[in-house]
């Protein structure tokens, strides 16, 4: 049952085959048996899960008309505010905070009758491209439990890799759906921006951040996308326009005709041979399939790492400044007639992590009187130059591509001393963030070096998130004639496992 998709978990519900509780159940089975060797959940609601799944299935016994995926469960990033469920942003500084209220994508989960079965580990702030910036450990990846699953939402695409559950939300602010969706051999998608509501989204960067569905097939993320989605009144920044038809283009997958770039700075050098062997044989696929392919140059994406580890640290050093022991949160230091200044230092010291200060520090410097222009406003302008790349080669191409990331997934710890080398996994994913525009990531196979999944990236304008999904189960559905089964079917069981 936990290895259908969610699509087929839907249809069986809705045919009476199933109830709801008995899928929850078994998702926390799953969970229970195998979770202490994935470490993919901060926290199991499953009290509030099998809660929320009886009320599903009462719900359906009356008649009530539901949601296509009414009664499916999903894993949660605990960077979404869930009313009274612990929500700490992977930080040891939010540790046991309880939120007074819901999220917008957690409430228009529970409209939709979704199962939130816990919240899942993510790098301190979804500052990180590994799950190792958590700060209460790290996420394993199911495929090798010595490599990580990317991040920073790898607690989201590991649960769902390693059949924890068959739906999960993560959030996207340099590629971090996309590049762990890669790594776990998944589909992840970050919407347009603005098309996810951010209220009650913890901030880090929020002119890049993004809510987005990860799941086993590009229908199964449709499902999920269309259910997250739509304007929101309470988000400043939330586009006022109908969601985009991405269930009608997941069940179509029709490429006849279109025009799939290829951007030239996104491959070749730097990105592991069997990497750029199964993104090359995926492009052949789409070829047979009808679609003409061609090559584009965005030159400026050559400056678009340098401008995005400017522009985001930024917008955290701003973002993170309310975390000052004086309103929420932990509070240590407070002793002896302590001053707020030295309260506020000494919980800042306690409460974050290694990574969140680099951050912090850096962009409170490229803010800084006399430095402003030279780092932050040029990052800005290159940000601008970014856009206008993507807009130029959109009118050559439907959708564009890439390799997703650079290499197949990582050691614990290979590069955690190494900032520059983590940063450098998200050179093909952070142009997409930085021009609000949409992305998915989805499998194209297993590298012949390591025989762990590779990534292949599609990218689309802003508000066309259709053509990911139009694009995406085309080249799904050939590779799974092509492969013979799913490309998870391939990993390796993990001990424990029922």
């Amino acid at each position: 049952m936990i290895r259908s998709t969610a699509a087929q978990m839907a249809d069986a519900l809705a045919k009476g085959e199933t109830t709801s509780v008995e899928l929850t159940q078994a998702h926390l089975d799953r969970i229970a048996a195998v979770d202490g060797q994935v470490k993919a959940f901060l926290h199991v609601d499953s009290a509030g899960a099998l809660a929320q799944a009886k009320d599903v299935d009462a719900r359906r016994a009356k008649g009530e008309k539901l949601s296509p995926i009414a009664g499916i469960p999903l894993a949660l990033k605990d960077v979404l505010a869930q009313k009274g469920v612990p929500t700490t942003a992977g930080s040891k500084i939010l540790q046991g905070w309880l939120p007074p209220y819901d999220s917008t994508v957690v409430s228009k989960l529970k409209a939709a009758g979704v199962v939130i079965m816990g919240k899942t580990n993510m790098d301190e702030f979804a500052m990180g491209s590994s799950t190792e910036n958590s700060g209460y450990g790290p996420t394993f990846n199911p495929w090798d439990l010595t490599r990580t699953p990317g991040g920073s939402s790898g607690g989201s695409a590991a649960a769902v890799s390693a059949f924890e559950a068959p739906l999960a939300i993560g959030s996207d602010t340099g590629g971090s759906i996309r590049q762990p969706a890669a790594l776990t051999g998944i589909v992840g998608v970050r919407p347009t921006y603005g098309a996810v509501s951010r209220f009650g989204l913890i901030a880090y960067s929020s002119s890049l951040d993004q809510a987005g569905p990860f799941g086993r097939t590009v229908l199964d993320t449709a499902l999920l996308h269309e259910v997250m989605a739509g304007h929101d009144p309470k988000d400043a920044t939330s586009i006022n326009a109908p969601v985009p038809a991405v269930v009608a283009a997941a069940k179509s997958g029709d490429v006849k005709g279109m025009k799939i770039g290829v951007i030239k700075q996104l491959q070749g050098e730097g990105y592991q041979k069997g990497v750029q062997t199964r993104f090359d044989e995926s492009l052949q696929v789409l070829a047979s399939l009808g679609a003409e392919i061609v090559e584009v140059d965005c030159p400026s994406f050559e400056y678009a790492l340098a401008a995005y580890y400017l522009i985001a640290p930024s917008e955290c050093s701003s973002n993170l400044a309310r975390f000052d022991a004086m309103r929420y949160g932990l509070r240590t230091g407070d002793v002896d007639g302590a001053s707020a200044e030295a309260v506020m230092s000494a919980t800042r010291d306690a409460g974050f992590g290694r990574e969140v200060k680099r951050r912090i520090i850096l962009g409170t410097y490229a803010l800084s009187s006399g430095y402003y222009d030279a780092y932050y406003g040029s990052a800005q302008k290159i940000r601008t130059l970014i856009i206008q790349d993507y807009a130029k080669a959109f009118t050559k191409a439907d959708v564009l591509v890439s390799p997703t990331a650079p290499t197949t997934a990582y050691k614990i710890g290979e590069k955690v001393d190494d900032p520059m080398a983590m940063y450098l996994g998200d050179v093909a994913t952070i142009p997409v963030n930085l021009a609000g525009i949409c992305g998915m990531s989805l499998p194209a196979g297993l590298a012949d070096e390591d025989n762990l999944p590779v990534g292949f990236q599609i990218m689309a304008p802003a508000m066309q998130d259709q053509r990911l999904y139009q694009v995406g189960a085309a080249l799904e559905a050939a590779l799974l004639t092509k492969w013979g089964a799913p490309i998870l079917s391939k990993a390796p069981e993990l001990k424990g496992a029922k």
